[in-house]
């Protein structure tokens, strides 16, 4: 983690410019406790405490030290009307009595690249759907306005599409999870998956973003918080404050796919559980940030949502980047309505400086 806080704090050392002339403000990303903040390394501690808390419940990353080679390996490919489609796998890491895990998943690549051209490249994470799991981004099966990858892919960035764990062609026995959290355990899978698209010709290593809805909307957020090579973000119906999750009633999150000490270490009770989903976007600053979220959201209630981007708003403000937070509200329920993500899709040219 000493390398992810240095280059949080290189890239928060870029904004000291604007930063340092705007005026103290007061955080209140960790819960319980509210912080004045009036320069950067202030921050950066405000920081290490809201990671600290997160960490508490969610567990650490899998160590580097085990992950092995990615061994990338094409299994079938599809010739696409602007893209390719290619059925992968590769590795994730190396466990205790030597096998190496894999994960299966989809990647999408642009046609009509010239010779050393790198674009942008997108991690797409699915929505709780069972057995689709990835297929659903690419366009095979499920709901149409679910099809980011193809959507993004027919636009010009490359992306890659992976299972979540026990979803899709990727079976994992939860009890035998050897992290404190499935949300963690996804955190780790979706580290490797950066480490193979900064790796591949194609894609532009210093322009990479992540994008989900539901299930894919928190892990996206999840993994940002742990991986600064994510530039931008856009979380679809994936958040609201924990004491705003069904008024309350945290058990939603308490599987094992999800963050189970929740429950055993903190009770189900909002204000003992050491994180809220503010602080982990908080984490994300100043990379930009889109935000979809639903007026009729059943699952994720949109008073907490805008609760969260009351506390984002000053931030980003005061590192100078108040253009890369932005935020949608459409009256509708748990979806990602047509105009909403042209909006993202948009919002995330921009920011990646995406010029096809």
């Amino acid at each position: 983690m000493h390398v992810i806080c240095l280059v949080s704090l290189l890239c928060l050392s870029q904004q000291t410019s604007d930063a340092g002339a705007a005026a103290t403000w007061t955080s209140s990303f960790v819960p319980g406790r509210t912080t004045p903040i009036a320069n950067l390394p202030q921050w950066e501690e405000e920081r290490r405490r809201i990671r600290e808390g997160m960490v508490l419940a969610f567990g650490w990353p899998g160590d580097p030290g085990l992950r092995p080679p990615l061994d990338l390996r094409e299994q079938s490919q599809s010739d696409e009307k602007t893209y390719t489609r290619t059925k992968i796998s590769y590795a994730i890491e190396k466990a205790a009595d030597g096998t190496v895990e894999r994960i299966p998943a989809w990647l999408l690549v642009p046609k009509g690249l010239k010779a050393g051209e790198r674009r942008p490249a997108i991690l797409c994470l699915h929505q709780t759907n069972g057995a689709l799991g990835k297929d659903e981004p690419v366009g095979l099966g499920g709901l149409p306005h679910l099809h980011l990858a193809k959507e993004l892919a027919g636009r010009g960035f490359v992306c890659l599409v992976p299972d979540y764990p026990s979803f899709g062609e990727y079976a994992y026995d939860w009890k035998k999870n050897p992290y404190a959290s499935g949300s963690i355990k996804a955190v780790t899978n979706n580290i490797r998956a950066i480490d193979l698209l900064a790796s591949l010709p194609q894609v532009d290593p210093l322009k990479i973003g992540a994008v989900g809805h539901s299930l894919g909307g928190h892990n996206a957020m999840f993994t940002a918080a742990f991986e600064p090579r994510i530039r931008a973000l856009v979380t679809s119906c994936g958040f609201t404050r924990m004491a705003r999750y069904y008024n309350g009633d945290l058990r939603g999150w308490t599987s094992d796919r999800y963050v189970p000490r929740i429950k055993e270490r903190y009770g189900l009770d909002p204000a003992r559980v050491p994180f809220d989903l503010p602080g982990i976007l908080a984490l994300l600053a100043p990379a930009a940030l889109f935000i979809n979220a639903p007026e009729k959201d059943s699952n994720f209630a949109v008073v907490g949502v805008r609760e969260t981007v009351d506390q984002l708003t000053p931030l980003y403000r005061w590192l100078g980047a108040p253009k890369a937070l932005a935020v949608e509200y459409p009256d509708c329920g748990h979806d990602f309505p047509d105009d909403v993500r042209e909006k993202a899709w948009v919002f995330l040219e921009r920011q990646l400086d995406f010029n096809k």
